[in-house]
């Protein structure tokens, strides 16, 4: 784990905001950075599962990425391609959850690459996420979580889809670190990332 990586997980915000604006000197690129910060919110989000970090840790380390991207979200919108791409992306932090750190950074992202998104926030119940995808038409969304005891939820969301006859104009994607292959199989959906420029390759593909 780098530096950075360790500064996020012990909360020590002022060390984060100098490792950070040190990189940027050196010309570090913004991904990159948020790549060691997603380490370090993987830790905070380990030990608030195991019981060391209470809700109060994991919403000050929130805090302190807020920080972070407001340093990098000017530089983000030079990381994508010029050409805009219309798309629609409906996401949300599924219910039984408050974390909205690593959806924070995918939404940076993909407005950064011309995406029009619609954040419907955190602890969001299937039938918003469902009213939003048929209000929208969106072919794409992202279901976000720390938490593994959310894996149950994120099947619903996919399941009311399909009850609401949605599931077919529409590509699923889950993130978070808790994420893997396995808990796309489980949940049914379309791909999972790990990454935020994961989730903006996936719908890059969707609407091409």
């Amino acid at each position: 784990m780098t530096d950075l990586a360790c500064a996020l997980r012990d909360l020590d915000e002022d060390k984060v905001l100098e490792l950070v604006d040190e990189r940027l000197k050196r010309g570090v690129s913004p991904l990159d950075i948020i790549a060691e910060c997603n380490e370090g919110v993987a830790a905070v989000g380990d030990l608030f599962a195991s019981g060391k970090y209470f809700l109060t840790e994991l919403m000050f380390s929130g805090e302190i990425m807020q920080a972070v991207m407001a340093r990098l979200e000017p530089l983000l919108a030079t990381v994508g391609d010029e050409e805009q791409m219309a798309g629609t992306f409906v996401i949300g932090t599924v219910r039984g959850d408050i974390h909205d750190i690593g959806k924070n950074i995918v939404v940076s992202l993909l407005r950064s690459h011309g995406f029009k998104v619609i954040d419907l926030g955190v602890d969001v119940p299937a039938g918003k996420f469902v009213d939003m995808v048929r209000k929208t038409g969106a072919k794409v969304l992202g279901l976000s979580a720390l938490l593994n005891t959310t894996y149950p939820e994120m099947k619903n969301v996919i399941d009311a889809l399909k009850e609401a006859g949605l599931r077919d104009q529409v590509k699923v994607i889950v993130g978070g670190s808790i994420v893997s292959e396995r808990v796309r199989e489980y949940t049914g959906a379309d791909a999972y990332a790990t990454d935020a420029m994961t989730g903006v390759e996936f719908a890059r593909k969707v609407y091409r």
